[in-house]
Parts: C-alpha cells; structure tokens; sequence
C-alpha cells in the first residue's frame, strides 16, 4: 500500500535585509505623525520623504537578492498604509485642516481612506496589470504632494488659517487621484543597469542640484506634474483612440 505523501514544512523565519527597510519606512511615518503632534511639521514632512526613498529601496532589494516574499508584500503594504495614508493626512491636519472643524477632519479621513483603497486595489491587480503603468496616482506620490506643500509652509512660516482651504483641497485632490482610473508612468522599465546618453547623467546632476537649492519647493513642484500627467496622458490617450475609431468607420465605408 502506497504512503500517503508527507507535506513539505513551511520554511520558518523572514528575510532580515528587505524587511528592515520596510521597518525604516515605517518607522519614518510613524515618526512623522509624532513630529507633527509637537508642531515640528517641516520633520514630519522630510520623515515622510524618507519613507518613500526607504520604501522603493526593500522592493529594490528583494528582488535583487532573490528574497521576495508574500509576507514581505503583505507588511511593505501595511508600511505604506502608515507612512502614506495615516501619516500625510494627520500631518496635514495638525498643520491646517484643524482649523477648518469638521470638515479638516472629514478631508483628511478621505485622504486616509483613498490610500487604503489604493492600496488594496494595487494588491488585487499584481500580477495582472501592466507593469508600465500605475492606475490611479501612486501613494507615495500622493503622500509627496501633502508632505511637500506642508514643508513649504513650515519652511516659509506662512500662517496655516490663511492656507487652510488651499490645503484641504490639496489633500482631497491628491486622496482622489489615487482612487482614480488615471494612467501614471511607473518608470519600471527604466534600464539602471545599461548605458546612457552623456547628457542624461548631466540632466540628473542639475536635478539633483535643484533639489539642493530649494527642496520643498523643487520637490513638491516635481510631484504635482506627475499628478498632473496621469490626467492629461489620460485624456490624450482617450483622443487618439476616438480618433483612430472615427478614421476606421471612414475608412470601412468607403
């Protein structure tokens, strides 16, 4: 009589190198939110920039070392849940949706709650979507676009009561791109590893000097086009493709 087979054992225990970054991640917009209680709102905001560099490099680094996990997608989507959804949205609060009663903390719930939507859709769609794209405004993007405005402000000493509406509708606008069926360019295709042109290496220093000069403002301006990009690619695509149905009718009544 033949054995039954034994079941293979569940290999026990997590990769350490790509989840410590998910844990610095976390970690960063964790402190953000307590940073943001004590009205220390430009630390909050460079926390929540922080969050999103440690956030691409424990993907980045799974896959290199060959160590990706679905308990490793599981915990890097609760990271980001804390340092992209909960975190811009209190921040913006304490900074000026406070001030704006029940309606501050109504915009910044709405902001929570699109990125938990956000992300629950991105989980359900890997493995299907195109990878060249994202649907719907990336919540790092969007975490950037609160983040970097709020910075601004702190930075500049601008009074929050006189911003107040400027940031609730920054913060709704950019909770409402991520639910969105927008196109935004994942930029996962780009080669890192091969050669490029001589005048690209040049445009990427000057960038990177820009950013040095003014990082707020340089960064919260580069964020809002991508924001803006996923609408406006959206519509062309659109455009064309009405276009290109109207030429086959033409085409097929002749």
């Amino acid at each position: 009589m033949e054995q039954p087979p034994v079941p293979r054992k569940r290999p026990r225990g997590i990769y350490l190198l790509p989840n410590l970054f998910t844990t610095a991640a976390l970690f960063a917009g964790f402190y953000a939110i307590l940073a943001a209680t004590q009205g220390r709102f430009e630390a909050s905001s460079i926390a929540i920039f922080a969050a999103m560099l440690l956030d691409g490099f424990d993907g980045r680094v799974a896959r290199m070392t060959h160590t990706q996990t679905a308990f490793g997608a599981e915990y890097d989507s609760l990271s980001d849940m804390v340092a992209f959804g909960v975190a811009p949205a209190l921040v913006a609060y304490h900074w000026a949706l406070g001030g704006l009663g029940k309606l501050g903390w109504l915009v910044a719930f709405v902001y929570c709650a699109a990125a938990a939507l956000r992300l629950a859709r991105f989980n359900t769609q890997v493995g299907t979507a195109d990878k060249r794209f994202f649907q719907g405004l990336p919540s790092p993007s969007a975490a950037a676009l609160v983040a970097g405005g709020v910075w601004i402000g702190a930075e500049q000493g601008i009074d929050p009561t006189y911003v107040s509406w400027i940031a609730a509708a920054l913060t709704a606008g950019a909770g409402l791109l991520m639910v969105t069926n927008f196109r935004y360019y994942s930029f996962k295709q780009l080669d890192l590893h091969g050669r490029v042109p001589f005048m690209l290496a040049v445009a990427v220093m000057l960038g990177v000097a820009l950013i040095l000069i003014q990082p707020p403002i340089v960064l919260f301006l580069g964020f809002l086009g991508y924001a803006i990009s996923g609408p406006v690619w959206t519509l062309i695509g659109l455009r064309d493709r009405r276009a290109s149905r109207r030429r086959g009718r033409t085409g097929g009544g002749v």
